[in-house]
């Protein structure tokens, strides 16, 4: 979802990154980034086809090292018929 709570069209590569870019800016709104990652979870609804293209995105927008990730897939995701979600956990180093 955009900020403003709207669905994002396109592929499911457009709202992984839309996800990502989210979950960013809250990190950097507490004085971290993606590089303080350290697990992610995400979740698909359709994992079989939309695992190669979330993992593409994931490679391109986090930094090395990569954080420890799971990825599921589940029968429907709540937020208005999106196909993914994404947890991340952060450390601060504290």
């Amino acid at each position: 979802m955009t900020p403003e709570g709207k669905m994002v069209e396109g592929t499911v590569q457009d709202r992984t990154r839309q996800v990502i870019a989210n979950l960013e800016a809250i990190l950097k709104a507490s004085g971290m980034g993606l590089e303080n990652v350290v697990k992610a979870n995400i979740y698909l609804s359709n994992l079989s086809r939309d695992f190669e293209a979330v993992n593409e995105v994931y490679k391109e927008m986090l930094p090395e090292p990569k954080p420890a990730r799971t990825c599921v897939g589940v029968a429907e995701l709540p937020a208005g018929g999106t196909d993914v979600e994404i947890e991340f956990v952060a450390y601060d180093g504290n």
